[in-house]
């Protein structure tokens, strides 16, 4: 009696890859979001006590081993000030925001940053971000994002936050969160 085989391999492995696609989808969501906030937290990272503020923000993001970054974005006035980060000086091509992993963002907002310069917070009211990798669009926004002074630098690092899917591609999670520490940022 000849014996055969069961051809499950095809079945997992079409599984397999709906999995890692949708797997990388959530990654994709989660540096997307995560590069946004990069940024405009390092708007934050100016003091006052800084007379010759350059008014620049450089950000960088690392989630599951892929990162976002960008130099020299502007910002309407030096923290603790409140101030705006202009996302012409981040997105490409006034910028230079790029990512790993084959990510493309994009800032969709002005986000606008308050100080606490006593209690060593900012907080940043909306970050409106999209994301995209091959074909699939995600588009993300959250609010009222915190973020704590690393000792008397001006470097800030975010608390952990949730952005709500605004638009995008059904394989897009409804929700994204970045944990605490993931983004750090340094104003100059």
């Amino acid at each position: 009696m000849r014996h055969i085989a069961p051809i499950t391999h095809g079945i997992h492995a079409g599984h397999s890859t709906r999995r890692t696609r949708i797997s990388r989808v959530v990654g994709i969501a989660t540096l997307v979001v995560a590069a946004a906030f990069t940024g405009t937290g390092t708007a934050l990272a100016q003091g006052s006590g800084v007379s010759a503020a350059e008014q620049k923000v450089d950000g960088v993001m690392v989630v599951a081993g892929n990162s976002c970054s960008w130099t020299n974005a502007s910002t309407s006035a030096a923290a603790p000030d409140a101030l705006t980060v202009d996302r012409t000086t981040i997105n490409a091509p006034g910028g230079n925001l790029a990512c790993g992993g084959g990510i493309a963002a994009t800032l969709n907002n002005n986000p606008a940053f308050t100080f606490d310069d006593a209690a060593g917070t900012a907080r940043t009211d909306l970050i409106d971000i999209t994301g995209r990798q091959s074909f699939i669009s995600c588009r993300y926004k959250a609010t009222n994002i915190v973020w704590d002074r690393d000792g008397v630098s001006r470097k800030y690092i975010n608390r952990a936050f949730t952005a709500a899917k605004a638009s995008g591609s059904f394989l897009c999670p409804g929700s994204v969160t970045t944990p605490a520490g993931d983004a750090s940022m340094l104003f100059r």
